[in-house]
C-alpha cells in the first residue's frame, strides 16, 4: 500500500483548525459547520473550492468525504469537538457569520424571543425593568455575600450587627454592604436612562439630587432648617416632614433603597431629554440638553414622582404582605413555581425590587424565603445532571454542570444552570418543578420564612433567613427531590442518550487508538474507509467504527481472522461451528450490494451484506442481540450480537430526509431483541411517494474483523429466512 503523505501544519489544534479553514475555501465559503462523533460536517457555498488533496495530507485528518449538494466531511477522530470549537472561534469565522452552536446567551435570547406577545408595549415594559436591574447583579451578589459573612459572625457571637454601639471597624464593614442597597436608586436610574438611550449620568444626577445630605437633612426635625415642618402620624407611628419650597409644599422622603422612584423618574426624563434634543441644534446640545433636563426633572421628581413612587411601592408591598399573611400556603407555593418561568424571560427583577421595597418599608422581606425553594430545586436538577455525566463519562457535560452548580450553591446564580443545561433538555423542567412544589409546601406549612436583608439564596446566605431551621429543611427537600428525579429518570430522551453514548464510545475508542501509537497504514485506511459513511447514518457507523478501532488497537491490523473470538454457535445459526446466521429483516427479493444505488453501501464502506427489495413494511430483527442504536427518524437500526458482530439494518436510501414520516418504530435503544422481533412498520408507499428507493439493506459493520461474511443473494425470502452467514 502506498505510504500516506503527511504535511504537518502549525503545531497543535489551533494550527490544524486554521489549515482546515483555508483548505475548505475560507470562512466565506462555509454556510454551516457541525460535527458528529468523529467528523466535521460542512455545508459549503461552493464545494469546488475545497482542496481535498491538501486536507488529506494534514496531520490530524484521518480522511475526507466529498458529498453531493456542496456538502463535505472531514474525519478527525476523537478530537473532533476541540477542532470544531477552534474553527468556530477563529476571527475570520466570526466575521463571516458562519453557523455555530448556540451559546448560553443565544439560548437566553431564543427563549425570550418566544415570549414576545401581541402587545409590544408590555414586552418593552418588562424589558425596561429587567435591563435596569440586570447590570447590578455583580454588586448585589457582592453585598449579599458580605451580609452572609456578617450573619455568620453575628450567629457565632463575634459581633452584634444590630447593636447601635458597634465599634468603628464593624460600622465600616456594615457600610460595605449598605452602600449598595442605599445608593441602589442612583444605580437603577443610571441603567434605566441608558436603556432609554439618553445620557445615563443625567439620570443618576437627578436621583442623587434627592439623596444628598442637604436634602435628607431636612428629614431631621431638629435640623433647624426654616420652612421644614415635621409631624407624627399617631395611627401609623411614622414621622412625616414637609418643606416649603418656592411657596409649595414638598413632601420629604428618604429615597435610600427605593427602586420604583428611579424607574418612574427615568421614564419622565427620557421624554424631557429627547424633547429638548429636538429643540436645540446639535452643536449646543451638550450644554443645554443636560442643563434643562436637570432643571425640569429634579423639581418634578422631588415634588411629584418621588412621593408617587414611594406610595406605589408601599401599596404593592402591603398587598403582598396581606396575601402572605392571609394565605401563606398559597403564597409559599406560588412564588417558587412562578420563578422558573420568570427568570428565563428576565421578568424576575421586578419581584427583586419588591423585596427591597419590603425591607425599606416593613423592615423585612417574605418573598426571598419561598424563592429559595426554586433556586435550590434548580441547583438540585443541575446536581442530578452532574451525577449522570459522571456515571456516563461525559466530560463536557460534567464540566458544564460543575461550573453551573458551583455558581448556584455558592453564588445563588441560577442562569448558568438554566441557559447552559435546563433549557436545552426539556425533560428537566417538570422534575425541577416538583422540587419547587415540595420546598414551597414545606415553607407554607411550617409558617413561612423571612429575612431582614436582601440576599441571593445560596448556601452561604442560609443564616440570614428566619427561622433558619424551616428554611434549611425546605431548600434541602427541594434540592434532593429535583436531583433524585433527574438522576433516576434522566434528563435526555432515550434517543438522545443512545446518541450521546455512541459518540462517547467512539471518542474513547479514538483516544485509545491515539494513545497506543500502533496504528499501521492498514488500520488507518480501514478506519478512514469506514468513516466515509453518510452523515445521516453517523450514529450507527459510530458503533461499528468504535468497535473496529478498539479491536484493531488490541489485535493489530485486520488479517481476515478475528483474534480471540468466542466459540460456539449463535442462536438460530446453521450447524457449522463458529458461524452466525443473519436472517432476512423483511420479506422480498435478495440482491447483492453491487446493485445498490448508494456508493456508501455498494463500496462496502459499511461492510458486506445484502439488499432486499421489500414485499411489505414489517421490519424484524435479523439476529439475537442488543439494540445499540435506533435512529430518531426510524430509518436505521444497529444490533450487536452476544459474539460482537455489529449488524446495520437500513430501510431505504436517503430516507433520513423523511424525518420519521411513514416510520412507526416499536423498539428503543438498549433493548435486547430476539430474531424475528418487530422493529418497525414502514409505509412503503410513503417512501416511494417521497422518491426514495425502498431497498432495505443489512450489512455487517465489522466485516474486516471476521473470517468471512457470506451473502446469499438471488432468492425470494420471507422474513426470518437465512440471507447472510457470518463466520468468526
Amino acid at each position: 500500500m502506498q505510504e500516506r503523505i503527511v504535511n504537518t501544519p502549525a503545531p497543535g489544534i489551533d494550527g490544524l483548525a486554521e489549515e482546515i479553514l483555508r483548505d475548505v475555501g475560507g470562512a466565506e465559503n462555509i454556510e454551516s459547520l457541525t460535527h458528529c462523533a468523529t467528523r466535521l460536517r460542512f455545508q459549503l457555498h461552493d464545494g469546488g473550492k475545497v482542496d481535498q488533496a491538501a486536507l488529506d495530507a494534514l496531520d490530524g485528518v484521518m480522511g475526507t468525504v466529498p458529498q453531493s449538494g456542496d456538502r463535505f466531511q472531514i474525519v478527525i477522530g476523537g478530537a473532533v469537538a476541540n477542532v470544531h470549537a477552534k474553527i468556530i472561534n477563529l476571527p475570520s469565522m466570526s466575521r463571516s457569520g458562519a453557523a455555530r452552536p448556540q451559546s448560553d446567551a443565544e439560548v437566553k435570547a431564543a427563549v425570550r424571543a418566544k415570549s414576545r406577545g401581541r402587545f409590544a408595549w408590555l414586552d418593552n415594559f418588562f424589558e425596561y425593568l429587567s435591563d435596569s436591574f440586570r447590570p447590578l447583579l455583580g454588586v448585589l451578589l457582592g453585598a449579599s455575600l458580605i451580609i452572609a459573612i456578617a450573619s455568620v459572625l453575628d450567629a457565632l457571637g463575634v459581633v452584634d450587627f444590630r447593636a447601635e454601639d458597634k465599634s468603628a471597624t464593624w460600622v465600616f464593614v456594615d457600610a460595605m454592604w449598605r452602600s449598595v442597597l442605599y445608593f441602589l436608586p442612583i444605580m437603577v436610574a443610571y441603567n434605566a436612562a441608558k436603556k432609554l438611550q439618553i445620557d445615563p449620568w443625567v439620570g443618576a444626577t437627578v436621583m442623587a439630587a434627592v439623596m444628598t445630605p442637604n436634602f435628607t437633612g431636612m428629614l431631621n426635625p431638629d435640623s433647624g432648617i426654616p420652612g421644614v415642618t415635621c409631624s407624627t402620624n399617631a395611627t401609623l407611628g411614622t414621622q412625616q416632614c414637609v418643606a416649603d419650597v418656592f411657596g409649595l409644599p414638598l413632601q420629604l422622603n428618604d429615597y435610600g433603597g427605593q427602586v420604583f422612584v428611579p424607574l418612574l423618574m427615568a421614564a419622565l426624563l427620557a421624554l424631557v431629554y429627547k424633547g429638548l434634543q429636538r429643540v436645540f441644534p446639535e452643536n449646543i446640545q451638550l450644554v443645554f440638553v443636560p442643563f434643562f433636563s436637570m432643571l425640569i426633572t429634579i423639581p418634578v421628581t422631588a415634588f411629584l414622582v418621588g412621593p408617587l413612587g414611594v406610595w406605589a411601592g408601599n401599596g404593592i408591598g402591603e398587598g403582598l404582605a396581606w396575601l402572605n399573611g392571609n394565605a401563606p400556603l398559597v403564597f409559599a407555593i406560588f412564588i417558587p413555581l412562578l420563578y422558573p418561568f420568570l427568570v428565563p424571560l428576565g421578568l424576575h427583577w421586578p419581584l427583586n425590587a419588591l423585596m427591597l421595597q419590603n425591607i425599606n418599608t416593613i423592615g423585612y422581606d417574605f418573598i426571598q424565603g419561598p424563592m429559595g425553594a426554586w433556586n435550590f430545586a434548580c441547583f438540585g436538577a443541575t446536581a442530578g445532571v452532574l451525577l449522570l455525566s459522571i456515571r456516563h463519562r461525559e466530560p463536557l457535560m460534567r464540566q458544564t454542570a460543575t461550573g453551573a452548580l458551583a455558581a448556584g450553591l455558592f453564588g445563588g446564580i441560577s442562569e448558568p444552570s438554566l441557559y447552559g443545561i435546563h433549557l436545552r433538555f426539556k425533560r428537566i423542567y417538570p422534575r425541577m418543578l416538583v422540587g419547587c412544589l415540595v420546598g414551597g409546601v414545606i415553607v407554607g406549612v411550617l409558617g413561612g420564612v423571612d429575612t431582614e436583608v436582601f440576599a441571593f439564596t445560596s448556601v452561604l446566605t442560609i443564616p440570614v433567613f428566619s427561622p433558619v431551621g424551616v428554611y434549611l429543611i425546605a431548600i434541602t427537600a427541594a434540592f434532593v427531590t429535583a436531583m433524585v428525579l433527574v438522576y433516576f429518570s434522566d434528563y435526555r430522551t432515550r434517543e438522545e442518550r443512545a446518541q450521546a453514548n455512541a459518540e462517547r464510545d467512539a471518542a474513547e475508542a479514538a483516544a485509545r487508538g491515539g494513545a497506543t501509537g500502533t496504528d499501521t497504514d492498514t488500520d488507518t485506511d480501514t478506519d478512514t474507509h469506514r468513516e466515509t459513511a453518510a452523515a445521516d447514518d453517523r450514529e450507527l457507523v459510530t458503533v461499528g467504527a468504535a468497535y473496529a478501532e478498539a479491536t484493531a488497537d488490541a489485535t493489530g491490523p485486520a488479517t481476515g481472522t478475528a483474534s480471540g473470538a468466542p466459540t460456539g454457535i449463535a442462536s438460530g445459526a446453521p450447524a457449522a461451528a463458529n458461524s452466525i446466521a443473519l436472517r432476512a429483516p423483511v420479506a422480498g427479493r435478495v440482491t447483492g450490494l453491487d446493485t445498490v444505488e448508494d456508493p456508501v453501501f455498494s463500496s462496502r464502506a459499511l461492510g458486506e451484506g445484502v439488499g432486499i427489495e421489500p414485499a411489505d413494511g414489517r421490519i424484524v430483527a435479523p439476529v439475537d442481540g442488543e439494540l445499540i442504536t435506533v435512529a430518531d427518524t426510524g430509518h436505521a437500526f444497529g444490533i450487536r450480537t452476544p459474539h460482537g458482530v455489529e449488524v446495520l439494518i437500513h430501510i431505504g436510501i436517503d430516507t433520513v430526509q423523511m424525518q420519521g414520516e411513514g416510520f412507526d418504530v416499536h423498539v428503543a435503544p438498549g433493548r435486547r431483541v430476539s430474531s424475528g422481533d418487530l422493529l418497525a412498520e414502514v409505509d412503503l408507499d410513503a417512501v416511494r411517494a417521497a422518491n426514495h428507493p425502498t431497498v432495505t439493506l443489512m450489512t455487517v459493520l465489522n466485516t474486516a474483523d471476521l473470517a468471512a461474511v457470506e451473502p446469499h443473494t438471488g432468492q425470494d425470502v420471507t422474513a426470518g429466512d437465512l440471507v447472510v452467514t457470518v463466520r468468526r
